[in-house]
């Protein structure tokens, strides 16, 4: 296990979407143990393997004690009822802008067994269910802003670089 060194824009792995695991072998089980590792630090609720360079479908959550992972995760529900928060990304450190999410998320993937497994959760954990889906498609959260925000955060987001 290893905690791994997390990309950040403009790292072009950030905007590639992942590819599915076809096969449970000892590189898929490296990555969730890195996975969990890395994501098991304070201020982290989330972590998708393309965010530490991995191009598979695979992320890691650690939001409310609980720590897990899933592979090929697919959303296949998500409320009509939204939030409206701050969200953050480690790949985008320091920026925080307000996001809307769908308040509840379920997600479908498999584990390391290659059983099935659902996730599913409200407020922080639909949130983080969903960013972590758009980093495995290769999208950040700064795509989801309104125009206007998102032109700020963008412009924030260039001085920083």
């Amino acid at each position: 296990m290893a905690m791994r060194e997390i990309r950040v824009v403009p790292d072009p792995v950030l905007r590639t979407a992942c590819d599915e695991i076809t096969t449970i072998d000892d590189k898929v089980k490296g990555l969730v143990e890195d996975l969990l590792e890395t994501v098991d630090a304070d201020g982290r609720a989330g972590l998708a393997a393309n965010q530490i360079g991995v191009n598979l479908r695979a992320f890691s959550w650690n939001v409310d004690d609980e720590i897990g992972y899933v592979l090929n995760p697919r959303i296949v529900d998500l409320s009509e009822e939204t939030q409206d928060g701050d969200e953050g990304c480690l790949s985008v450190p320091g920026l925080f802008y307000p996001t809307v999410r769908a308040w509840y998320a379920r997600v479908e993937g498999i584990d390391l067994d290659g059983k099935p497994v659902v996730v599913e959760g409200t407020d922080l954990l639909a949130r983080c269910l969903q960013h972590e889906c758009d980093h495995l498609d290769g999208k950040l959260y700064l795509d989801r802003l309104e125009r206007t925000v998102r032109k700020k955060a963008m412009r924030e987001l260039r001085e920083r670089l």
